[in-house]
């Protein structure tokens, strides 16, 4: 009788190398197949300003760090369209966001093809979105219409129908108030100023005002501000409002493949 060989299979394929780019910090992990993270994190604060070579640098770190890899999701502020950076709000500021543009900078990151620069570098297929369209991939149940809202240096968001991602919209410059943006009113930098009970009484607000432009089926709150909203305003969101992990930034790099609609 022949023997049988066994031979480990290890983690299934593919490997997604998932990076999720914020205002503070560049957060990398490799997920399996399924989504579950193999290993530990890496995390880097962020120095501004902050260059398209900067964050290769920083993703290419945490890539020596973690191990091999497959693909690479990657999650970042501002407008991402078809892997392209059509404008990002943060890294073009000489000390991060509310400070001066840095017109270098801008240039650099103007519709810079970052999925092509990533793929060119690591020799992987590369997915670009909004971080918040990541973070929307990880929790979003594929069933009606979604909603995805994070809170952290400013307002994310994602809208998913029926597990597919909508265009993306940059609510965070859409004005709210006195003249004021999403961003303005309730951004970190407000937060810090009002404390957290009046900045809550301001996202409820902004939760009522983006209402009837939506009319979400559920919504999703998250980044590493929701978790500061006051039980009182806590109380106060319908049935159809769930918080969602800080996590899910990374954890959606692999079902991301799934919702984003094709475009090579």
């Amino acid at each position: 009788m022949s023997e049988v060989s066994h031979t480990p299979l290890g983690p299934p394929k593919p490997r997604t190398l998932a990076v999720d780019c914020g205002g503070g910090g560049i957060k990398s992990c490799i997920l399996d197949a399924g989504g579950f993270q193999i290993g530990p994190p890496q995390r880097t604060a962020l120095r501004y300003p902050l260059s398209p070579d900067d964050l290769l640098g920083i993703v290419a770190d945490h890539a020596q760090s973690l191990g091999e890899f497959d693909r690479i999701t990657l999650g970042m502020p501002g407008m991402i369209r078809h892997g392209v950076v059509v404008y990002t709000p943060h890294y073009i500021r000489r000390s991060g966001p509310h400070t001066k543009i840095v017109p270098e900078l801008a240039e650099a990151w103007d519709h810079l093809d970052m999925a092509a620069v990533l793929e060119e570098r690591f020799a992987v297929p590369a997915l670009v979105l909004n971080d918040a369209e990541v973070a929307a991939a990880g929790v979003v149940s594929g069933r009606g219409s979604e909603l995805v809202i994070t809170l952290g240096t400013g307002l994310g968001s994602a809208l998913v129908d029926d597990g597919q991602l909508a265009p993306h919209l940059e609510l965070s410059h859409a004005p709210m108030r006195w003249g004021l943006t999403y961003d303005d009113v309730i951004g970190e930098a407000e937060r810090i100023r009002l404390g957290d009970s009046a900045w809550s009484r301001r996202v409820l607000r902004a939760l009522e005002y983006l209402w009837p432009v939506f009319r979400w089926d559920r919504l999703y709150l998250g980044g590493g501000n929701s978790a500061r909203i006051s039980p009182t305003v806590r109380a106060r969101l319908g049935d159809n409002v769930s918080f969602i992990p800080n996590a899910a930034g990374m954890n959606g790099g692999v079902r991301a493949w799934s919702l984003a609609r094709p475009h090579r």
